[in-house]
């Protein structure tokens, strides 16, 4: 039986955190002249491995090199190409280098010599070229590709080398891969390979979709819409397949005024169920709530009567409406404090909304400490507020 049947699964968030981990325990092995340790990190089509991947370089500020395994068709353009090398040294006790072809005659001016011995080496890659600073090398669709690349890959996880060039110190090695269940086209990996790396399972969360759709600048409509419904989103119809939907109707105004095109787009792209649900959705009127935008600038009475009546209270309470709706606000909150600094105003609008009552006791707990943990510094007047301070301590 294979040693990695059951896999640790982690949402977006806890990946980029392991992520994190592993990096700086990276740069600890390399400090003690270790190799670093690689990842796999194994997710069904659509679901973000790539993306999570990214957005990790970019907090973490460092150079991000992506490699489509499966797209690849020359070895050499991963492990680059072969060239002869011949051994040199400046003088008997000098130490012997070996050199490139291609800049013997420099070697010679400088007053090297040739040992007389030779061998095949191989160029570094053109990706990796004048890359010294620390990044990160994505392997993408790893188990996707030739088993020509599978196996240099082995060779590169190994000792961070392929046969005459390295990787320069700080360079973190991550694979990505399909499930080997019969559903994807990819080539089994044997208990020899798997025990070279450790693999994490990526699973799709709500929560960590919606933070990043709201990041990228998805239609707050379709945002609330997957808030709602977060078990259409399946092995079949994926997130990748939901974002391109949701952006290919995000130019339409008025959803209910283009219901026929709107079935049209989904049915082609996340299919008829989904669809479906998300026609009612419009039907509904759930399309038009308030933007979290709205309800942190617009004028409170309207903002408060408004929030009232798409909750509603005691047996027509709409807990899945209120957790959407808070959801949203801390999402765009989170966004607006890394822009901008936050003003008295808007920390007065989260506490006026607490007070009203309009969200039960825990979605009020989780909205504020959220608000308020995501950036305590842009967000430290809340520890000032009576009404707030309470759920920041409980």
């Amino acid at each position: 039986m294979s040693k990695k049947t059951n896999l640790v699964a982690l949402n977006a968030k806890e990946l980029k955190e392991f992520l994190n981990h592993i990096i700086e325990n990276n740069r600890f092995l390399q400090q003690q002249n270790k190799t670093p340790v690689s990842i796999e990190v194994i997710g069904e089509s659509g679901i973000g491995k790539t993306s999570a991947i990214v957005q990790l370089a970019k907090e973490l500020d460092v150079n991000f090199i992506k490699l489509n395994l499966s797209q690849i068709e020359e070895i050499g353009d991963l492990v680059g190409f072969p060239i002869r090398q011949f051994e040199m040294q400046r003088d008997k006790e000098g130490e012997k280098i070996w050199v490139d072809e291609n800049i013997l005659d420099e070697k010679f001016k400088e007053g090297y010599y040739s040992t007389g011995l030779n061998r095949m080496g191989y160029c570094p890659p053109e990706w990796i070229s004048g890359k010294e600073k620390g990044g990160i090398l994505l392997l993408d669709d790893w188990n996707r590709a030739d088993m020509r690349f599978i196996q240099a890959v082995m060779e590169l996880i190994d000792r961070q080398q392929y046969i005459s060039w390295s990787l320069p110190k700080d360079w973190h090695i991550i694979l990505t891969a399909n499930p080997d269940n019969g559903d994807y086209l990819v080539s089994s990996i044997d208990n020899a390979q798997k025990t070279r790396f450790i693999t994490i399972q990526l699973k799709f969360d709500t929560e960590c979709w919606a933070k990043w759709a709201e990041e990228s600048q998805i239609d707050g409509r379709c945002i609330n819409f997957l808030l709602l419904h977060p078990e259409l989103v399946t092995k079949d119809v994926n997130s990748r397949s939901v974002s391109m939907f949701f952006n290919s109707i995000s130019s339409i105004k008025s959803f209910d005024d283009s219901l026929p095109l709107i079935q049209m787009i989904g049915e082609g792209s996340v299919g008829p169920e989904f669809s479906s649900m998300f026609t009612m959705f419009i039907n509904n009127k759930l399309d038009k709530m308030i933007s979290p935008q709205h309800i942190i600038e617009q004028d409170e009475k309207y903002v408060l009567n408004t929030l009232k009546s798409i909750v509603g209270k005691e047996d027509k309470y709409r807990a899945d409406l209120a957790s959407t709706l808070s959801t949203r606000i801390v999402n765009y909150l989170d966004l607006f404090a890394k822009e901008n600094p936050v003003e008295k105003t808007v920390v007065d609008r989260i506490s006026k909304i607490i007070n009203e009552k309009i969200f039960t006791n825990d979605i009020c707990y989780n909205m504020v400490r959220s608000i308020y943990n995501n950036n305590p510094s842009k967000f430290k007047t809340m520890m000032m507020n009576k009404d707030l301070v309470q759920y920041i301590m409980k």
